[in-house]
């Protein structure tokens, strides 16, 4: 039973029997309430001052496992906002509560701090009219401010709600990150606490994220006696062998409903070219929304892997025999809310009440995923505006009319925690 049946049962009961429960506010009734439109009109006053903060904080480097800087500051401002038992996990997830009238249900938002860039790139923003560009502005740039407007938004109307929420900035979503910040939070720091999730990741406002994509990836080393290239000529080759390896995987068949992928990213090794090389690598990804298509493909690399070494030290002749390891990078665990869960269709209701266009559910890869995994109602959305290029280098985003991704926030989150 969820925590939200749960509370259905207990207010339905009274001492003389059961008697019928006070129905849910609607997304409209929440709309006319004079709180709620002051917070409304706040948003669209305070945008211009969170277009600046989320340039700002672009500018502040928070490259993968180096996002300490920019997590204080937002530490900072999670103080100044006036959030209660603001605090930095052991982790680095920057948290702050905002109690309701009771404790449950508990909402947690997050954004998160990293970005996929490394240390040393330029997140100098350049505006053109309604448009920002720099790497990272929307991913997750985007996601931080508006976090920080919606918070604004319901401490300047002295909004009320019955259930609690708790805002995190957290560390770890991109690449190698792995998602640590997510798995802290459920697993250690929030353990047992949550009772719905929302990450705010990307800008489309009329799309939630309700199913999230696994992936397994690995670093893949070969290794060998190495030696010359004329004067050891006909030992084993590591690069060879992954070569061999490398072919075997890309002639995998996958499914391609549901979809899954996989994907030879990076490869080095050697260390001249007259020299047989004595080590070579390369990092693999595979992904899907299904665990079995995941752990289907996952049997068909190593197999492959296998097969590449098995081949190459056959032709040699054992000489100079090649072995092979291989190493876990990182595991994003595969999850879905159902479309009918009351926290998507808290969103539905929001879309269609503030009219941004035909709802819809999408598949990705987001901090929703561990939540999703393990069963808790989650789901990842936008921040509003529109955006270009993320991961790259020219990332853009357009604040067209970005106050409204806030503004569905606000109202999702008010119909969930009512």
């Amino acid at each position: 039973m969820t925590f939200r049946n749960l509370v259905y049962l207990v207010a339905s009961a009274s001492f003389a029997g059961f008697a019928v429960a006070q129905a849910p506010k609607t997304a409209q009734q929440f709309l006319a309430e004079p709180t709620v439109q002051a917070a409304m009109a706040a948003i669209v006053a305070n945008e211009p001052h969170f277009l600046d903060e989320e340039a700002r904080l672009t500018e502040i480097p928070a490259p993968p496992f180096h996002e300490t800087v920019r997590g204080l500051e937002l530490r900072r401002l999670f103080t100044a906002a006036g959030l209660k038992n603001v605090r930095i996990d052991e982790t680095g997830n920057v948290l702050g509560d905002r109690p309701g009238t009771a404790p449950h249900p508990h909402l947690v938002i997050a954004a998160h701090l990293d970005t996929v860039f490394p240390e040393g790139t330029d997140v100098h923003v350049k505006r053109n009219g309604t448009v920002m560009t720099a790497p990272g502005i929307g991913d997750d740039g985007r996601g931080l401010a508006s976090m920080l407007a919606l918070i604004a938004a319901v401490q300047q109307a002295k909004i009320v709600t019955t259930g609690s929420l708790t805002f995190v900035a957290n560390v770890g979503e991109e690449g190698l990150g792995d998602s640590r910040g997510a798995k802290a939070l459920f697993e250690k720091t929030l353990k047992g606490q949550i009772d719905e999730f929302i990450s705010i990741d990307g800008t489309r406002s009329s799309s939630v994220v309700s199913t999230g994509v696994g992936s397994y990836r690995y670093r893949v080393t070969f290794t060998g006696p190495g030696g010359h290239s004329y004067g050891a000529f006909g030992i084993g080759n590591p690069i060879h062998a992954m070569g061999r390896a490398i072919d075997h995987i890309s002639q995998m068949e996958v499914p391609e409903k549901p979809k899954t992928t996989y994907n030879v990213g990076v490869v080095g090794g050697g260390t001249s070219v007259n020299s047989v090389p004595f080590e070579s690598w390369f990092e693999f990804d595979e992904r899907s929304a299904d665990v079995a298509s995941l752990d289907a493909v996952d049997a068909k690399f190593k197999a492959a892997v296998k097969a590449g070494v098995e081949e190459e030290n056959a032709f040699r002749k054992d000489k100079g025999k090649i072995t092979v390891k291989i190493v876990s990078l990182g595991i994003r665990p595969a999850g879905q809310t159902p479309v009918d869960a009351p926290i998507i269709q808290a969103a539905k209701a929001s879309v269609e009440a503030l009219q941004l266009g035909k709802f819809e559910t999408s598949a990705s890869s987001t901090d929703s995923n561990v939540p999703m995994h393990l069963g808790i109602p989650s789901m990842t959305m936008g921040g509003g505006g529109s955006g270009k290029g993320a991961h790259a280098l020219d990332e853009s985003f357009d604040s067209t009319d970005s106050y409204k991704g806030v503004q569905n926030l606000l109202l999702t989150t008010l119909i969930l925690l009512q």
